[in-house]
């Protein structure tokens, strides 16, 4: 049985394997010419895919109108010149058929992957400004999944589906058109055939669609396991924890599911194909039974009869694709709606219309009148990313709650500010405001005199460097993580900026030296190593402000000296804020700021805060009275 392009059973399977769901979707408004506009780059690609289709779709036709030509005017009145002339024409449009079919998919290749890769590149642009509470919420699975199988299945709206549907409608038409020409009656009865197919293959899609479903929960969930196990510290966890024998027989029992699931398709699809090539069979067992007895009766010509039953053949694939292109479609725009949806997220901290750089140099800092609020999910989040349905009506937790009160301080040129407080007193979310991570919900944040909410973003990022209490590395080169930071380093200059963060030592040691691979999230070296790293991140890129978040929370007393020594030639001339877990490092901070619920409760050096008393004095007793009573090993 020979079907046209695009209406072939893999084409009637992709319509049966779709989520029967997005039938009662209903689409946002403008959705539709959204896609529209995406297409508008391709325009000249897309149309001459259309006519190459159609073109393709009618020499399909073309050619078994061409086969009962030759028989009736070439083999039965023994006519060789006819047979050999016509021979060389099929033979001729089915090269010209071939070549024009590679041709085709050329074009529909170059506008699908054309597609992928602008809407790849555009969420790609998009997420990454997006704050960082969009990050804490969504599930990194369903983030990435938007940029794999969400694009690709958009991508089906403008090739697989254009192209289906063009060829299918051009070929059944023309099909149509020549059977009623040939003979109304034995095309009638063919159709009547169609729904003994149809009927059971919309059940079957129903079954399918259920299976796939299911299959591609148990993928994710197999895809799940493997990724929490394989990672650096869930490996680490399994083999400290773990139970050898019982991860076996749960990965076993996952991935027996997912075969289980893919037999049963295989089996059903087998099924659907039989049944096509049955109901084909019939078809051009009637058009012989009942086209021969004509043919006998002289109402129609032997090379009608054979032409007809090429044609019915090429009819079933046509009809039970456009049966099912509603469900396709829908799926292909429901694709691009959840794209949308990210697209459409704002980021909150966007640069202004017409921005100004920050000045070079020594820079001031001062906050005035600043409080902020973390933002709620609708602002921040999509509830699909995170798989809470509770956000759908905007039930939250902590989110919206105060987290910063009228904080007032201003930071010279050059000083060192260290903040202190109890745990969720507001020390990091002030940094976040220093960084523009966020912006404040009243007042102002200033560096420099300029007001960070009228910053450019490229000055803002070449005065602001951050050292956090868990130092991030790329699974890259030693090198290459460094050169992050500042593209345009020297070899001479990061060897430098490691010697001041005390770290090139260790570096010289190793055997590929700077062009050592760290490992995920840098786990092949220890925390004390890694936060020099950063800090020799931080020296190489030179900045002018330099916020560290409890920098030597975690390390042990040796690295922690190494860090200290490395954060000592950091912040030498440089504006600093530092937030203090141990208070003994920040003795000589030129100012102090004690944060306890969002508010600066006292200021001041480390002297002046000990003879106040207050909250400063009894963090300080506490700390020291827990350090004198640790036993030293």
């Amino acid at each position: 049985m020979m079907m046209g392009p695009g209406s072939g059973p893999g084409a009637t399977m992709r319509g049966f394997t779709r989520d029967r769901s997005v039938r009662d979707h209903r689409l946002r408004q403008g959705t539709g010419r959204r896609v529209v506009g995406y297409g508008r780059p391709f325009r000249s690609d897309i149309g001459l895919f259309l006519v190459l289709t159609i073109v393709v779709a009618a020499l399909g036709v073309a050619t078994p109108l061409l086969l009962g030509r030759i028989i009736d005017d070439g083999v039965i009145p023994e006519d060789r010149q006819v047979v050999i002339v016509l021979g060389v024409v099929v033979a001729v449009l089915a090269v010209l058929e071939a070549g024009l079919t590679v041709i085709t998919r050329f074009y529909g290749a170059r506008i699908g992957e054309g597609l992928i890769l602008n809407l790849r590149t555009e969420v790609f642009a998009h997420v990454l400004r997006q704050p960082i509470a969009f990050f804490t919420r969504a599930q990194t699975g369903a983030l990435v999944n938007r940029l794999n199988t969400d694009v690709i299945g958009a991508q089906t709206a403008f090739t697989s589906i254009l192209s289906g549907l063009v060829s299918n409608v051009v070929s059944l038409v023309l099909i149509l058109g020549a059977l009623l020409t040939m003979s109304w009656q034995i095309t009638v009865l063919a159709l009547l055939l169609l729904p003994v197919f149809l009927i059971p293959a919309q059940r079957m899609g129903q079954r399918l669609s259920a299976l796939t479903r299911q299959q591609m929960t148990l993928n994710a969930e197999l895809a799940t396991r493997m990724t929490e196990r394989f990672n650096v510290a869930g490996a680490l966890l399994v083999r400290l924890f773990g139970r050898p024998a019982q991860e076996d027989l749960e990965y076993a029992e996952r991935a027996r599911g997912v075969r289980d699931a893919g037999v049963r398709i295989a089996v059903n699809r087998v099924i659907f194909l039989a049944g096509l090539g049955l109901v084909a069979a019939l078809a051009t067992a009637l058009v012989y039974g009942m086209g021969g007895l004509m043919a006998v009766a002289g109402q129609l010509s032997v090379g009608t009869l054979v032409a007809m039953a090429a044609l019915l053949g090429r009819m079933y694939g046509p009809l039970t694709a456009l049966s099912n292109v509603r469900v396709d479609i829908m799926t292909a725009l429901v694709s691009f709606e959840r794209i949308f949806e990210v697209l459409d997220l704002e980021p909150l901290v966007r640069e202004a219309a017409e921005p100004v750089d920050l000045p070079d140099g020594p820079v001031d800092v001062e906050l005035e009148g600043v409080s902020f609020a973390y933002p709620g999910a609708d602002q921040v989040s999509i509830a699909s990313l995170e798989s809470r349905p509770e956000l759908e009506t905007g039930a939250e937790g902590a989110d919206g709650a105060g987290v910063l009160h009228d904080v007032t301080v201003r930071i010279g040129a050059g000083q060192l500010v260290a903040l202190v407080g109890p745990s969720g007193a507001g020390k990091s979310t002030l940094t976040t405001m220093v960084s523009r991570l966020y912006d404040p919900t009243e007042g102002a944040v200033r560096i420099g005199g300029v007001d960070l909410r009228t910053a450019t973003f490229a000055s803002l990022s070449r005065t602001i460097g951050v050292v956090t209490q868990e130092a991030h590395m790329f699974n890259d080169t030693i090198r290459a993580n460094l050169l992050y930071a500042a593209p345009a380093a020297t070899t001479e200059e990061i060897e430098r900026a490691l010697r001041a963060a005390q770290v090139w030592s260790l570096v010289e040691r190793l055997p590929d030296g700077l062009d050592t691979v760290v490992g995920d999230r840098g786990h092949r070296l220890s925390g004390g190593e890694k936060q020099r790293l950063a800090i020799a991140r931080l020296l190489l890129k030179s900045p002018a402000v330099v916020l560290l978040d409890e920098a030597t929370a975690h390390l042990d007393s040796e690295s922690e000296a190494a860090v200290q020594r490395a954060l000592d030639e950091a912040l030498a001339g440089r504006t600093s804020i530092v937030i203090a877990h141990r208070l003994s490092t920040v003795r000589e901070a030129d100012q102090i700021l004690v944060l306890d619920g969002g508010r600066i409760v006292q200021s001041g050096t480390h002297e002046e805060l000990l003879a106040q008393g207050g909250l400063y004095r009894t963090l300080h007793d506490t700390q020291f009275r827990t350090e004198r009573q640790t036993p030293t090993c």
